[in-house]
């Protein structure tokens, strides 16, 4: 054996998951540094939409007075928010798979 020292569960844990891949037939490769320029700009862009999205929920709840119309406010900003983060990861998918 080439490494006697002892493994952390992290990398076990990593082990099990690429011989899983490997069992399974996923082909890990590696991003090009086009793919990471692309990735880090549609990360700055959407880390622009949620601060916008931020501000502006922010001076609406300002605003506001009513309980329950803040309520409703704040699961729509989430909501939006939690919309946003897919559409990033989802393109950035896109871009790893190289489409």
């Amino acid at each position: 054996m080439a490494d006697d020292r002892l493994k952390s569960a992290y990398e076990l844990a990593m082990e099990r998951f690429q011989k899983k891949d490997a069992e399974s037939g996923v082909v890990q490769k590696p991003v090009t540094d086009e793919q990471k320029a692309a990735i880090a700009d549609l990360r700055s862009r959407y880390q622009a939409k949620i601060a916008e999205l931020e501000i502006m929920h922010r001076g609406n709840m300002m605003a506001m007075a009513d309980p329950l119309a803040r309520e409703v406010a704040e699961d729509n900003y989430q909501r939006e928010r939690e919309r946003i983060n897919a559409e990033r990861e989802t393109k950035i998918e896109a871009v790893r798979r190289g489409e």
